[in-house]
């Protein structure tokens, strides 16, 4: 073999690059998505963990430490590496690793600061380093578009939101794609100047949305709504997670929940409320890793220890991609309840990532960096 065919080289894509690039383009995100929720439901993909579904690597800081250098516990303070590969014709490996600390924002940063790596599956060469804040929040915003796109009603007028930050902001964005009729938007937080930049940031950006009211408890941001989206963050603590009351929910809504909440459990044990995962196998994954989930507020966690309890049959849970792909028949009543637990999965950042990287090569976009001419270990 020549030494030419052992030179490796990768790209580096800066967030500029990839905005450039398209990653801000939401409804190419959203149809990216939904194909990439087609091979989680063939089982054309593969993870990392015992069972091949994990998130991914967690790791966080001790309370306190007789090491002076070592971080310690703060809110939202951890590391994840989260690994996986994708077929299909994305045919890609890739790992998404971030910090996540709430006390960056005080230096002007996001909380989370994300790359994605993505590398040749044969040989597990890199092809490319990016920026990954906007991949990250544009996949995250765009699965639960999907889940509009197949489970709520046709005609949606009025959304619940629940969590007035990033994550909300680009979803409501993605909704309006997928639902352009909507045209009233109730939003609960916690604070008056996150409640005043989602109004703010909705008049600006969507001037069919007719009116936007800020409400004051749960029970008002998701009553006579078709379509709502839990999206807040965990710093509270548990006892401040939103709860859902079987008598809020209105005929034929959609509960979106990409991040921790509670719900009765009665309706989706008497099926009353459909039960959508994006992928059931990897909250299976996280019981196999720490046990009984108890309150742990997670729908799909909650959903698997009814399961092993025997107070929810298997078949009541169902993954989108079954939907998509036809297996399930989905919405068959206009009055059909749906929750869809949204846990959040590395396939969509290797999917959008490989997107955007190779419309980037396309566009010579990046800076090529050398691994080696010829590894000095073979």
């Amino acid at each position: 073999m020549a030494d030419t065919d052992t030179k490796v080289e990768f790209t580096f894509l800066s967030e500029p690059d990839i905005i450039e690039a398209g990653a801000t383009d939401m409804a190419h995100c959203i149809d990216v998505m939904e194909d990439q929720f087609k091979l989680l439901g063939a089982g054309d993909y593969r993870m990392s963990g015992k069972n091949k579904n994990s998130h991914g690597a967690f790791m966080d800081f001790p309370e306190t430490s007789p090491f002076p250098n070592m971080p310690l516990a703060g809110p939202d303070r951890r590391y994840m590496a989260m690994c996986s590969y994708l077929g299909g014709d994305y045919n890609m490996c890739g790992i998404k690793w971030y910090g996540s600390n709430v006390e960056n924002r005080k230096r002007g940063l996001p909380r989370s600061i994300l790359t994605l790596m993505l590398n040749e599956p044969d040989t597990g060469a890199p092809l490319a380093l990016m920026s990954a804040n906007l991949i990250s929040s544009y996949r995250t915003a765009a699965v639960p578009a999907v889940g509009v796109r197949h489970l709520a009603k046709k005609d949606v007028r009025t959304v619940g939101i629940i969590g007035p930050g990033v994550m909300n902001k680009t979803t409501l964005r993605a909704f309006l794609m997928e639902r352009p009729g909507i045209e009233t938007v109730k939003v609960k937080g916690r604070g008056k100047k996150s409640l005043d930049s989602y109004v703010e940031y909705v008049h600006k950006n969507f001037p069919q949305v007719k009116n936007v009211e800020v409400v004051d408890t749960e029970e008002e941001a998701i009553r006579g709504c078709d379509l709502v989206s839990v999206a807040t963050n965990e710093n509270g603590g548990i006892d401040t997670y939103p709860r859902v009351k079987r008598e809020w929910v209105e005929p034929g809504a959609l509960i979106c929940a990409p991040s921790d909440m509670f719900a009765d459990e009665e309706p989706f044990i008497d099926g009353s409320w459909k039960c959508v995962t994006d992928l059931y196998p990897m909250y299976e994954d996280w019981r196999d890793e720490i046990g009984h989930f108890d309150e742990c507020g997670t729908l799909g966690n909650e959903w698997v220890d009814m399961v092993d309890e025997g107070r929810l049959p298997r078949e009541s849970v169902v993954d989108l991609g079954k939907i998509i792909l036809g297996e399930d028949p989905g919405r068959t009543s206009e009055d059909d309840i749906y929750f869809f637990s949204i846990g959040g999965i590395n396939t969509e950042d290797v999917s959008w990532g490989t997107v955007v990287y190779r419309r980037a090569m396309e566009l010579g976009l990046g800076v090529r960096l050398k691994l080696w001419d010829k590894p000095a270990l073979a």
